[in-house]
């Protein structure tokens, strides 16, 4: 409390200097610069100096005192927000359990020592591969809802990973960090920036390397070049404020309970497993570029890449479980299962 009045009143302090300085400078150097005319050479240049040096001085004192705006303004909204995360973090809401507030994960991997503290390798390697899984098994799902066959969306040739979703939790992770106990509009214009941003430079790599695109914008107003566009962007915002202030406090979570030696040795191991499949994806689509121009494979490496697909054995357990579903579902409609 004394250190908090201390700063109100050398705030108010600075406001009363600042008031004493401009009549200083209204009865001292006002008057006299507006009498340069009749001032000698080496009155003029002295006058200079003064003023050289009352700029320079005045301009360290904005850009301190801007930095100390900044600090006070970003001070009282963390203050602000952790006030009411902590009151509901964790407290049942309903059914769903409210996810912890960022404030107690930072407070429980400080005082636990955890191998994933903070945003260091190994909480971002688990990050980029929970989130390639997650997201696949998520879009399998929705497109099951919505068509009623499993179809997958995975980006690698091994198991079912798609790193497009993994950058993004990733890249929404690191930018968003430092702003996880702020309130939810810095995470959401944040996550339209992040997310347009390597939403676009995706779209470019692909096209530019590979000569193909997974989407395109072009019809959908306010888009940019086909790769991005207003309306994703707004869900890439909400997606911002829901990974930073719901999904990724809830991920930290189950991180702290794994032990630190175990979770280093598995986190490693899925890095270099995610690597090698990343290597293999990028010959396989690369032979798969040239076999559309009809060019033969011109080496051992080539022949190689080209017996490569997307036909994994988790592919076709899911084709197995898609078509069973069908089935029921055609079944149902020509009334030969009949569910009471």
């Amino acid at each position: 409390m004394a250190e908090q009045k201390n700063l109100e009143t050398l705030s108010a302090e600075i406001l009363a200097a600042e008031e004493k300085e401009a009549e200083r400078f209204s009865s001292s150097l006002y008057e006299r610069l507006a009498s340069q005319n009749g001032m000698t050479a080496e009155e003029q240049a002295a006058l200079a100096e003064e003023v050289d040096n009352e700029v320079k001085a005045l301009e360290n004192t904005s850009t301190r005192l801007k930095k100390a705006h900044k600090w006070a303004f970003d001070q009282a909204d963390e203050l602000r927000t952790r006030l009411k995360e902590g009151k509901t973090s964790d407290s049942r809401e309903l059914i769903i359990r409210r996810a912890p507030a960022n404030s107690v994960i930072d407070y429980e991997e400080e005082k636990t020592k955890n191998f994933a503290a903070g945003v260091n390798f190994y909480k971002i390697a688990i990050i980029l591969i929970s989130g390639s899984f997650a997201g696949v098994i998520i879009e399998m799902l929705w497109c099951f809802i919505r068509h009623g066959y499993f179809e997958s969306r995975a980006g690698l040739v091994y198991g079912p990973f798609n790193l497009l979703y993994g950058v993004g939790a990733t890249a929404l992770t690191l930018l968003l960090y430092r702003y996880r106990n702020r309130s939810s509009s810095i995470s959401f214009f944040g996550g339209m920036i992040i997310g347009s941003a390597v939403e676009y430079l995706l779209s470019w790599a692909q096209e530019t390397l590979f000569g193909s695109t997974s989407w395109d914008y072009s019809a959908v107003p306010l888009n940019i070049n086909g790769r991005i566009c207003l309306l994703y962007s707004v869900f890439w915002g909400l997606l911002g404020v829901m990974w930073i202030k719901s999904i990724y406090p809830r991920v930290a979570k189950v991180i702290l309970k794994i032990p630190n030696k175990a979770g280093k040795i598995i986190t490693i191991l899925f890095s270099i497993f995610i690597v090698f499949d990343g290597i293999m994806s990028l010959g396989a689509v690369w032979r798969w570029s040239k076999r559309i121009e009809n060019k033969p494979a011109a080496s051992a490496v080539g022949e190689f890449f080209d017996k490569i697909t997307y036909q994994t054995p988790y592919l076709q357990i899911w084709s197995l479980v898609s078509n069973f579903f069908t089935y029921l579902t055609n079944a149902r409609k020509k009334g030969i299962l009949i569910c009471k």
